[in-house]
């Protein structure tokens, strides 16, 4: 059978790899995806989407609970924990189903099956009706990552959980233990526990949600603590003991080692790259720890050859992979696009409450050098917080003090992951803190605060 000949061809149909098909159609390319599993990829049916359709589930429980603050009454509060997951998965249903239309109107071949790339410029896909040989000059690799899991902790989707089992659970865990407090961790365990877990957290680091700046990671483990989850910093999970529907935990710290019983385990240690059994050695591709080695643009090494999202590196976000889709379509079409700028890509971490961040944390911009100026405003000093009952929170800016430039910015707090897109333009637009102050934030909103962190870190914070 002839070779079928595209103008690009992408592996893997996540949100790195159906945007770069879809700008790719845009500019005219003849476009063709190869996908194994399902279309949107981890992501839109098992990570970012599903999980925030679970975490709306638990928010509304957990306001149904405090519904006499609101002067309303609610009686017999409950949940159905399989209605719960069976709207999740409706919700990552719906959406690919939507990527599947998507493909349809920009005229992109699908092709479902295993990709392998048996030589340059070429892609080999085996499908159910047999094997199909594509040809194309230019080829995106996004294939994406999975669970990293560790010896001894070792998913069995029974008593020991990742992130898939956690997403559609046989049963609700009575006392939950979850390793690694990164996002994924942290929301599983803000779900769980939300609905009634006995919720236990343990973080290798000095302290959770260890990306983010001090003070933020300090403030949400207090939150964290209220709520009743248990956290445990410095400290690590050395073995798993499973037997008769239960685990027993061999936990270390301060070099001590303490067995504590547990019914469910979640492992969240991170991810590693989906790189293997496509041939990208053989093609001369750099792999290093599960990563294809890329330069700015995305460009492995191998001439018409790319990669795209988790599988080219931190930070493994959706968005990072969408904008990397966009930059790399283009830059095959002809044209002359921007660099990403991993410092202005923010961060969301969708737990209770919600965090989200870009740019330095201020430990990172002191230590890259910088004379900063550091504003904070607290949730309760803004009328709109306290109206919706979320007084507990924070906005932190860091600014240049020599240039005014915003260097990053940091929340915590109800809705944070919605206001941290403000600072992201600001960042892209190369603001300072002139322009911020000058610029009018509407009253009454949350965006206030952001408006007050700037105007704090020059001593002119005008409510609180």
């Amino acid at each position: 059978m002839a070779a079928k000949t595209f103008d690009m061809i992408v592996i893997g149909a996540g949100p790195g790899g159906y945007v770069a098909a879809i700008r790719g159609a845009q500019l005219g390319l003849k476009v063709a995806i190869v996908e194994r599993e399902h279309l949107g990829g981890i992501c839109l049916n098992w990570g970012c989407i599903p999980t925030k359709a679970l975490l709306r589930s638990s928010e509304v429980f957990h306001l149904m609970h405090r519904a006499k603050e609101f002067g309303l009454s609610a009686d017999g509060i409950g949940y159905d924990l399989n209605a719960v997951v069976d709207r999740s998965r409706g919700v990552a249903k719906q959406l690919s189903g939507g990527i599947g239309h998507l493909m349809k109107k920009n005229k992109i071949t699908v092709f479902m099956g295993e990709a392998t790339l048996p030589a340059k410029g070429k892609v080999s896909v085996k499908t159910d009706k047999g094997t199909e040989e594509l040809t194309s000059k230019a080829i995106v690799v996004a294939t994406g990552a999975r669970a990293r899991e560790l010896p001894g902790l070792e998913a069995d989707g029974d008593l020991v959980w990742t992130y898939k089992h956690a997403l559609t659970p046989k049963r609700m865990p009575k006392k939950l233990l979850v390793i690694g407090s990164g996002a994924i961790g942290i929301e599983f365990a803000s779900f769980y526990n939300t609905l009634g877990a006995d919720t236990t957290v343990v973080e290798v680091m000095d302290r959770v949600l260890p990306v983010e700046d001090a003070e933020i990671s300090a403030f949400a483990k207090k939150q964290f603590q209220k709520q009743g989850m248990t956290i445990r910093e410095k400290t690590m999970v050395k073995q798993l003991d499973r037997g008769n529907g239960k685990v027993v935990a061999h936990i270390e710290a301060n070099g001590k080692v303490e067995k504590q019983e547990f019914d469910t385990v979640i492992s969240a240690v991170g991810i590693v790259g989906n790189v293997e059994n496509l041939g990208l050695e053989g093609l001369g591709v750099k792999i290093d720890r599960t990563h294809v080695v890329t330069d700015e643009y995305c460009r492995t090494g191998v001439d018409g050859l790319f990669a795209i999202g988790d599988i080219a590196g931190a930070p493994w976000l959706a968005h990072k992979a969408s904008h990397e889709g966009v930059m790399v379509a283009e830059l095959i079409a002809g044209q002359h696009p921007h660099p990403i700028k991993p410092n202005s890509i923010a961060g969301c971490t969708y737990c209770h409450p919600q965090v989200a961040s870009v740019g330095l944390t201020e430990a990172k911009a002191k230590e890259a050098g910088y004379d900063v100026k550091v504003g904070r405003f607290p949730f309760i000093g803004n009328g709109k917080a306290i109206a919706l009952g979320e007084p507990e929170g924070m906005v932190k800016t860091v600014f240049d003090a020599k240039t005014g430039e915003l260097l990053g910015a940091h929340m915590v707090g109800a809705e944070v992951t919605e206001m941290i897109q403000g600072y992201v333009v600001g960042r892209q637009l190369e603001t300072t803190e002139e322009d911020l102050m000058n610029t009018v934030f509407p009253h009454p909103t949350l965006s206030e605060m952001m408006h007050e962190s700037v105007l704090d870190a020059y001593g002119r914070a005008l409510h609180f």
